[in-house]
């Protein structure tokens, strides 16, 4: 994922020196024919025998999980997909006895709050605690609040676990109660618990509290609250550490994901998942992501310097994340830190070896044997004894411009390689440039683009030579209408939302890796979530705030792909580069044939299918998805533009017209 500071913005793919003059695609049975503007009848004939196998991973997701102002790029991690609601929870990484450390809280009526650093931590990770002085004259309910990551869904057929640890520097003779809250940003109790307290309690104690609204409002406007009775508690310091606030989460897993977007991610049914991320391996070597710094307990997670200058708290990290991509079947595609980082730096030849052990030790603590790996044993201590599945490493991200990168690749793949090897590790620079020695099998490419060049560029896998080689399109997006001016402003073309023109284009690309996916193995969009109320980057596949998600045009293209793959690619008649492109994969299983159609033109296309088969069914369905150039799916209008499925007359020979700006798919039964 590229961000402001990132190494390179890449536009346009360098094309590789190993290529083909004219198109690979065999068993070509007809030209299509075809005239722009609607104004013929594009013909598509399909050979009946499969060219290849459709890949396992063909269609994933990548997630971008650099953190930005305790929130995640976009805010997909902090305050997204993870369900934790409460903001600078921890107050990991910040710097003590300042305003800006208390990011997220707020005193209630008088109360005097600070950020210190505790003379007796929670623990080693965790230095800083948020200290409660109760002021001279207090009365009522005094202390402080947390707004959420803007806002918190408080829903009353929910209960929330709240938590957090207290104690009293110095014992006192205070007796009393903490009353912990959900209410409105204008005092409106929607829940509330009570714990007694005591000023004997000078060492860390956690409390626990549930939380059932008794109703649910309509904002999201809204706080969690601990406080003490003023009057009683006045002169009294207390001081807090790692809050938490938990509402039901997806599959009802502890310290797990948010359930509307859990729920609308796996709803697209992706094959793998590319993480911790893109740019989140590290701006600087000293705060590069570790995997070692993100397992275990939660108060043992001292977080790190995000990549864009913010914390990165490690909520989910590593261990999580491979338990949820597990336990959903989904395989793991892991990227490993080496040696590079953000600011251009890399380290000497001579200085990788504490690198590379680590890279070892994380993919053991995923794939290791727990009899004999230290980093397996402390997997199969948090309740994981037997290896999780994993397939390929990434060796970097985005090394475009390294010239570090052919030692590096060849460090880190030489001593991975015969520690691991069954697995596969892919490259991060350009495709045979530099060479790279051992010679990679996997490269991962990224590219963001206009409408019109995902459009133009569906044949670009077509002319690559097959010699062993295989591709992951591992980020790639329509990010602008405007070519001058991809990664600028919106009112320049930059999109804050996909739209169909810009869906529509992608699913052309689409097309083209499926019809190449004898050498393309993945791909995945990028970025996968935004936070409508806080983003760095534009557009992303799902949008979402406090307590709604929106699946944009983008996503619904995906989930189509993903839904209607098949088994095995079928040739057919080649697109000619026009609006219209193409498809055709059958379901051996099934006996279905599906195609996939992209128009990505500003009227109506006609076509006529050419089956082979003896038996075709007289009856298909046709789902679209479709709109105007500039339809998309935002909070203002969350569901404008939605697949729709209807049933089509189908046969040996059947014609169907694609709405302009449109991804179609259409399924029928034929032997």
């Amino acid at each position: 994922m590229f961000c402001t500071n990132s190494r390179l913005h890449m536009v346009n793919y360098v094309y590789p020196s190993k290529m083909l003059s004219g198109l690979l695609n065999c068993c070509v049975l007809a030209s299509a024919i075809f005239a722009g503007c609607g104004a013929a009848v594009t013909t598509v004939s399909v050979n009946g025998r499969a060219a290849h196998s459709i890949p396992p991973l063909l269609f994933g997701q990548m997630f971008e999980a650099t953190q930005f102002k305790m929130i995640s790029l976009a805010q997909s991690g902090d305050g997204g997909i993870y369900a934790e609601l409460l903001q600078n929870r921890a107050f990991q990484q910040v710097k003590p006895n300042i305003l800006d450390a208390l990011f997220g809280w707020a005193p209630i009526n008088g109360a005097s709050i600070n950020i210190i650093a505790d003379p007796i931590p929670l623990s080693n990770a965790l230095p800083n605690s948020l200290e409660l002085t109760i002021p001279s004259g207090s009365s009522g309910e005094v202390g402080f609040g947390n707004e959420g990551y803007f806002g918190i869904n408080i829903n009353a057929s929910w209960t929330y676990n709240a938590s957090f640890y207290y104690k009293f520097p110095s014992a006192s003779n205070f007796s009393g109660k903490f009353t912990v809250m959900l209410q409105s940003s204008i005092g409106a109790v929607y829940a509330s618990a009570s714990v007694p307290v005591s000023g004997t309690t000078t060492a860390w104690t956690q409390v626990v509290v549930h939380l059932t609204p008794a109703s649910s409002p309509m904002s999201t406007t809204n706080i969690f609250t601990v406080t003490v009775d003023g009057a009683s508690a006045i002169g009294e310091t207390i001081n807090f550490a790692m809050f938490s606030l938990f509402p039901p989460t997806f599959k009802g897993r502890a310290n797990g994901l948010r359930m509307d977007i859990a729920q609308t991610l796996y709803d697209m049914k992706p094959s793998f998942f590319r993480f911790p991320g893109g740019n989140n391996l590290g701006q600087s070597f000293s705060t590069r992501w570790q995997w070692n710094a993100t397992v275990g307990n939660l108060i043992d997670r001292p977080g790190r310097m995000g990549d864009w200058g913010y914390v990165n708290t490690d909520p989910l990290w590593l261990y999580g994340q491979v338990y949820n991509i597990h336990a959903y079947h989904i395989v793991s595609m892991l990227i490993s830190h080496t040696g590079y980082s953000l600011d251009g730096a890399s380290l000497p030849q001579n200085d990788l070896a504490p690198y590379i052990q680590q890279a070892i030790d994380q993919i053991n603590f995923v794939i290791g044997d727990s009899a004999t790996s230290k980093p397996a044993a402390l997997r199969a201590s948090l309740g994981h004894p037997e290896p999780f599945h994993l397939q390929y490493i990434e060796i970097g991200n985005e090394d475009f411009t390294s010239k570090s990168y052919t030692y590096r690749w060849k460090k880190f793949v030489g001593n991975l390689s015969v520690t691991f090897p069954q697995l596969k590790f892919i490259a991060t620079s350009y495709p045979f440039n530099p060479t790279l020695d051992p010679i990679p099998k996997q490269y991962d490419k990224h590219v963001y683009q206009t409408p019109n060049w995902f459009a133009k560029n569906a044949f670009y896998y077509d002319s690559i030579e097959r010699d062993g080689t295989y591709y992951f399109e591992g980020e790639y997006a329509v990010t602008s209408t405007n070519v001058s001016d991809l990664f600028g402003k919106p009112f320049n073309g930059r999109l804050v939302y996909p739209d169909m023109q810009g869906s529509s284009g992608e699913a052309a690309f689409m097309t083209g890796l499926e019809r190449n996916s004898d050498i393309v193995f993945a791909a995945s969009y990028a970025p996968l979530l935004m936070n409508t109320a806080n983003y760095q980057w534009s557009p992303s596949l799902i949008s979402f705030d406090a307590s709604h998600v929106y699946p944009s045009t983008s996503f619904y293209t995906q989930q189509l792909f993903s839904l209607n793959r098949g088994t095995e690619y079928l040739p057919s008649t080649l697109p000619q580069n026009g609006a219209l492109h193409w498809s055709v994969t059958r379901d051996a299983p099934t006996n279905t044939v599906i195609i996939k159609i992209a128009n990505t033109g500003m009227t109506a296309e006609e076509m006529i299918f050419e089956l082979p088969f003896n038996n075709v069914h007289g009856t298909g369905t046709a789902t679209v998805l479709s709109g105007s150039a500039t339809a998309n799916n935002s909070p203002e209008t969350p569901k404008f533009v939605m697949p729709i499925t209807s049933q089509i007359e189908t046969g040996k020979s059947f014609s169907y017209t694609a709405p302009a700006y449109s991804v179609n798919v259409l399924r029928m039964e034929a032997k």
